[in-house]
């Protein structure tokens, strides 16, 4: 491989980064890797894990964050709208509302700014998973839901409530240790096989992580038993 095709980008905001992304929808292998996530995505995303009354963890996320450090934003953006748009079709739940693909496409870009091409690590791992939850379930999509009731149920609807967002806090470190894991088993993989770039041959986990790992553990915890309390389940 050339030392061009194994280049590495401290961020994503450089000019050579994008055509870096928009290079590989012209390699056949990464079109077909992206439909097979694409495939997967759809298939997992009713799995879910349930940590509790009314809190469950579900998969299509992990599949999201593998495919786009695989293949970039711009890959991303159509493996996203083809997933809401075929998983919406294959396995509709409630009225099929448009404006949720943004939702999904975001969650797509935003792993793949984190992770496609970049020196990689436990940290960046949690930063990634910070932005999505961040972004797509705490700001974006309580602003969707609020216009999906409000013009296809014709009912009200509350933008921001405690419970949303300690059920939101509650989830992510238990999410970002997941993709921690997933990530130390399959990146050595995804390396040589060339398919991905991290700077590293393997996820080396530090002391600091760790600690770090605690500590989400902790905070995580604590909002899942804020939620229970506020719910009035404990």
């Amino acid at each position: 491989m050339s030392e061009k095709s194994n280049q590495l980008f401290p961020t994503p905001f450089s000019r050579k980064y994008w055509e870096c992304a928009s290079a590989e929808m012209k390699s056949t292998r990464i079109l077909v890797i992206a439909a097979l996530l694409t495939a997967l995505r759809i298939a997992v995303k009713a799995l879910t894990i349930p940590v509790g009354p009314s809190l469950n963890i579900t998969f299509g996320f992990l599949v999201n964050s593998v495919g786009s450090m695989i293949y970039g934003p711009v890959v991303a953006i159509i493996a996203s709208a083809i997933s809401d748009t075929l998983g919406a079709i294959l396995f509709p739940s409630g009225t099929y509302f448009f404006p949720f693909i943004f939702e999904e496409i975001a969650g797509g870009v935003l792993f793949a700014l984190f992770y496609y091409r970049a020196k990689l690590s436990a940290v960046r791992i949690i930063l990634g998973r910070f932005a999505v939850t961040l972004v797509c379930n705490i700001l974006l999509n309580p602003v969707l839901m609020y216009y999906y009731y409000m013009f296809v149920l014709g009912k009200s609807y509350t933008l921001f409530t405690l419970p949303r967002l300690i059920k939101n806090v509650a989830l992510f470190p238990l999410q970002s240790l997941i993709l921690i894991i997933l990530f130390k088993a399959l990146v050595p993989f995804t390396n040589r096989m060339g398919l991905t770039f991290t700077g590293t041959e393997k996820l080396n986990i530090t002391k600091k992580d760790i600690v770090l790992i605690v500590i989400m553990t902790i905070v995580s915890a604590v909002c899942v038993y804020l939620y229970y309390l506020y719910k009035g389940l404990v």
